[in-house]
């Protein structure tokens, strides 16, 4: 036991664990963090709490998952590469871990452009930072923890204790890279795994195949990534759009069957994909968890948070396992 977290605890029981995603306002309110964490609270292991995700500015990731422990629901902080060096990284480390905080996810963050999306401005202009990767972040994180040595050397007379993950895209290209890149991160101390959005399973099954075949899932929790179809133009988009997810034709051919059936009534199309998007996540959740080496689940119901209860409900994953602390 690393750091006596809810989400290590659960996934060293050999229960699947399941973990979800809280996205932080672009606010300084925080009664919308409250009003998701007692949403999400008691139907998933642990929550994300994204660190300004889109590269758009939300109230900060170590400030929200404070917010959100307080309300109980444990949180995993985020912490991008994008915007910090190594000396800032390592202060709100600390900060964090005084905090009282205990899961870490270590990610490079959406590139600055991306926040100029839609109908937000963004920060397209800002510098990005990338002083380390996500593969030297987990090493300095591991380092922190374990040896109470700062990167450059420097002891730490207290030091974090964190539950250290990463993230993994198995079907971003160059497809034949992505298990040694898990590796990397998992060799560098990566703990807990947590996938890009994954839909075409046997896809996955064989990129997987490929991890352990190198030793990598023995030493990792790897969590299965399911972003959570609203309706059959997400899926198209995605499948066009989003780096590394592929979303094979029957899926969305079956979310623009849900929407026929509908009509012309837009509220009906609505629902009727909505309850097609829920019936497809828990297939692949099962789908998802009878792969080797898979440990659980990471469910991203992107603005749709009541949707989790649901889809765990449905998958046979409720009530969360309750693993008392050491």
């Amino acid at each position: 036991m690393k750091s006596g977290s809810n989400l290590e605890r659960v996934i060293l029981s050999g229960n699947p664990a399941v973990t979800a995603e809280l996205g932080p306002p672009m606010s300084a309110a925080p009664d919308e963090i409250v009003h998701k964490a007692h949403i999400l609270k008691g139907f998933c292991d642990a929550a994300n709490i994204t660190d300004c995700q889109t590269a758009v500015v939300r109230i900060s990731s170590i400030a929200a998952a404070f917010i959100a422990q307080r309300e109980g629901l444990e949180p995993v902080m985020q912490m991008t590469c994008r915007d910090r060096n190594r000396i800032a990284m390592q202060a709100d480390l600390l900060g964090a871990a005084a905090l009282g905080l205990k899961n870490c996810l270590c990610i490079a963050g959406d590139h600055q452009k991306f926040g100029a999306a839609g109908k937000l401005k963004g920060h397209p202009g800002a510098k990005n930072v990338y002083d380390v990767d996500t593969t030297q972040l987990v090493g300095i994180l591991k380092k922190m923890r374990d040896e109470s040595l700062q990167e450059g050397g420097d002891k730490i007379e207290v030091p974090p204790k964190f539950f250290i993950g990463a993230t993994w895209t198995p079907m971003g290209d160059p497809m034949d890279f992505r298990p040694y890149n898990l590796k990397k991160k998992v060799d560098a101390g990566a703990e807990f795994i947590q996938t890009q959005g994954i839909y075409d399973m046997e896809l996955f099954k064989s990129q997987c195949e490929k991890a352990r075949n190198l030793g990598v899932l023995e030493n990792t929790a790897l969590l299965a990534g399911i972003i959570v179809p609203k309706s059959a133009m997400m899926l198209k988009y995605m499948d066009a759009n989003v780096s590394g997810v592929t979303v094979p034709k029957p899926l969305i051919d079956r979310m623009a069957k849900a929407k026929e059936a509908a009509g012309d009534d837009k509220k009906k199309a609505k629902q009727l994909q909505e309850e097609e998007g829920i019936k497809i996540t828990v297939e692949l959740i099962h789908q998802a968890l009878e792969i080797p080496g898979v440990k659980g689940v990471h469910i991203q119901a992107i603005d749709w948070e009541p949707a989790i209860e649901i889809i765990v409900k449905a998958a046979g994953l409720y009530p969360r396992p309750n693993i008392p602390a050491e």
